[in-house]
């Protein structure tokens, strides 16, 4: 690892035109110690961009770096045919960070040496049914109303592009701008580059407490012991709410939400599929070394880690009425993960009200892969700058306070 003095330096590009100061943010005259709670893909990409930019960055993760949403994840870069109605506040984030990942990935792999496996071939949902059709067209009316990249196909479109789909298949949506990153690959990558840069990562060391002194965030507490720091990025995923010693504003609407999913095994030479594919009730995912992601629940089961036979039996079925082909595949893996939810189901990003020198990356549910790259250069932004850029505005902990939040409470 090269000295603190003798750092590569990576070529980091803060947003312009975008950014507005925080009323209590103060530019820093020197770069900041900061640490990073958590050693997922968010986590290790806000350290690299601090580390690669002169600041002092510990990680703590009270697991294995990656090995958590990061690890559990399919890895897709949707923000097209992902959005739903209700969702429309979130589509200009999702959408930078989408137009932001090849440059991000290119990046990466340069400053690593390792691969990310990003593809940009497009995303297409199937309808297999007349009912599903029915279905397919709203959601394609009310994509195509917010402008985005999007094409009807007939189901002879459908099965040009994916031959081995059910003959059945009636129509199809393409998302020409959607596509895929292999999320282990990732974290692999990430890890590389922060710890390349001169963050030093603990794993297995988990932060029991938040140091808060005056109303500031001075540090954190791991076995025991004060590890001080200026600013602390809290950026645990669905374990956020755990973290002992916020004060009640500042602890994180953030739940797990458990999914299952599991990895068939295809031919790389003669794969079943070449695009990330949405049949009814799961998405496959198919990789270049021939493994095919077929996923995922979504349950609110807490922090339930089984595996279910109504689980997996349900996404098989769903993969074989869209591939029937999958049925001679051998399982590779199966597994659940946890994804971090929040009460909107969008991220909780920024500083945080009445509490100097914390700054949240948490809550991005099912977008955490395709968020990293705006998350990364928009929290590390601020930090570095004490700019809030308007990207990231909407999404401060603070929406949840107040007469206009909602009153629920996790």
């Amino acid at each position: 690892m090269p000295a603190k003095g003798d750092r590569e330096t990576v070529t980091y590009h803060p947003p312009s035109g975008h950014s507005s100061t925080h009323p209590s943010a103060a530019r820093p005259s020197v770069a900041p110690r900061v640490i990073v709670i958590g050693a997922g893909c968010i986590g290790l990409s806000i350290a690299w961009r601090l580390a690669a930019a002169g600041s002092t960055v510990d990680i703590y993760d009270r697991g294995t770096a990656g090995r958590g949403a990061t690890h559990a994840a399919a890895g897709m870069l949707a923000a097209a045919v992902e959005t739903e109605p209700g969702e429309q506040a979130l589509l200009p984030l999702t959408l930078d960070s989408q137009r932001r990942w090849p440059a991000f990935a290119a990046e990466l792999e340069a400053y690593s040496g390792l691969p990310v496996d990003l593809r940009t071939d497009g995303t297409v949902q199937v309808a297999l049914t007349r009912d599903d059709v029915e279905v397919l067209r709203s959601g394609f009316e009310f994509q195509r109303g917010l402008g985005l990249n999007i094409a009807w196909l007939n189901g002879a479109q459908v099965k040009e592009r994916e031959p081995w789909l059910n003959p059945r298949a009636a129509a199809g949506v393409l998302g020409a701008d959607d596509g895929q990153v292999d999320n282990r690959k990732l974290a692999l990558a990430l890890k590389a580059a922060a710890l390349k840069a001169g963050a030093r990562l603990h794993e297995g060391a988990a932060v029991e407490a938040l140091s808060l002194t005056a109303g500031r965030a001075d540090g954190v507490v791991v076995d025991g012991a004060l590890k001080p720091a200026d600013v602390v990025v809290l950026a645990a995923g669905a374990w956020s709410r755990q973290l002992a010693g916020l004060p009640e504003g500042a602890v994180p609407p953030v739940r797990p939400v458990k999914g299952q999913m599991l990895a068939l095994r295809m031919d790389p030479a003669q794969p079943l599929l070449r695009h990330v594919v949405w049949p009814p009730k799961c998405y496959l995912v198919p990789r270049l070394d021939g493994r095919l992601i077929v996923g995922a629940t979504t349950e609110d089961k807490g922090w339930d880690d089984h595996l279910t036979a109504g689980g997996v039996l349900a996404l098989l079925e769903a993969a074989w009425r869209a591939l029937p082909g999958v049925e001679e595949l051998p399982i590779e893996e199966m597994w659940v993960g946890h994804r971090p939810g929040s009460r909107d189901d969008a991220p909780i990003l920024g500083p945080v009200p009445d509490v100097a020198g914390l700054v949240m990356a948490t809550g991005h549910h099912r977008n955490g892969i395709l968020l990293t790259p705006s998350t990364a250069d928009l929290v590390a932004d601020h930090i570095l700058t004490g700019r809030v850029d308007p990207l990231l505005a909407p999404f401060g902990i603070g929406r949840f306070q107040g007469p206009s939040a909602n009153g629920m409470r996790l």
